[in-house]
């Protein structure tokens, strides 16, 4: 019955190990040894993009890449579906979440954030023939709204007094908002004002379109998103922003991609 006991206990305290093992697989040391950080994103300009050449492309493409040669790894992008993006994060199917990640009180609660890298809003995107009939939020009481699925646009419709009481749909990603307002199928869209001004102009596929300019919902700041266990890696990544701050990378970066005015570092 010893022995029995005996060889139980061996078979927890192993077991024990191994979770413990697997439960640090994802800190910095896992990540140089594999030599590569998946980021999950999603696919938007300025942020991440693909040129005409299918070149991917972007303001966080080149800022990850430059992080990831500092920390002597390759990055590897992986889209993935934004409303899953914590549950994708705490799979370890992604080392993390960087692509326009908001920060918010309750994200803190189930992640780690990285120094803030940009300031933005959410904005309303509608299209130019409805220009005076929505020039307020209050003119968009009964307005077919749209956003993406999980988003801060989102959390702004919902947490707006008026624009939560109209009806709503959520798109698979931002582009796909714009597109249903586009066609008449929604009134109002509500993303990111660094998107929606890369996309919203006159030479694009969305001249038709404007942006609501005296309209701005839900002031927030972009962060990447880590496991609150990976510590290790999140300073090393802070690290690494702190050197390409101070070196001027950042600052060229933002204005290659016309963000210096949205730059939280000044």
């Amino acid at each position: 019955m010893k022995k029995k006991l005996a060889a139980v206990l061996t078979a927890v305290l192993c077991l024990s190990v191994l979770a413990g093992c697997g439960s640090k697989k994802e800190d910095l040391a896992y990540i140089k040894d594999k030599g590569e950080m998946v980021m999950g994103i999603t696919l938007f300009e300025p942020m991440n993009y693909y040129d005409e050449n299918g070149v991917l492309i972007g303001f966080e493409t080149e800022f990850s890449t430059a992080v990831c040669e500092k920390l002597g790894v390759e990055p590897k992008f992986q889209v993935i579906e934004w409303e899953q993006k914590e549950n994708e994060l705490k799979s370890g199917t992604i080392d993390c979440i960087w692509n326009g990640l908001t920060v918010t009180k309750e994200r803190k609660e189930n992640m780690a954030f990285s120094t803030p890298y940009v300031s933005n809003r959410q904005v309303a995107i509608i299209r130019k023939a409805d220009a005076e009939k929505y020039a307020t939020v209050e003119a968009m009481e009964g307005a077919k709204m749209i956003a993406e699925n999980g988003s801060a646009g989102e959390t702004a419709i919902k947490a707006d007094a008026v624009l939560s009481k109209n009806a709503y749909v959520a798109a698979a990603a931002q582009k796909d908002a714009l597109l249903e307002v586009k066609a008449g199928t929604s009134d109002v869209a509500v993303l990111d004002y660094i998107m929606a001004k890369a996309v919203v102009n006159d030479e694009s596929d969305f001249s038709d379109l404007m942006i609501v300019e005296n309209i701005n919902l839900a002031p927030e700041e972009y962060a990447i998103g880590f496991r609150l266990e990976d510590k290790e890696l999140l300073a090393a990544v802070n690290k690494a922003i702190d050197e390409l701050v101070a070196d001027g990378t950042m600052a060229s970066l933002a204005a290659k991609y016309d963000m210096s005015e949205s730059l939280a570092f000044k």
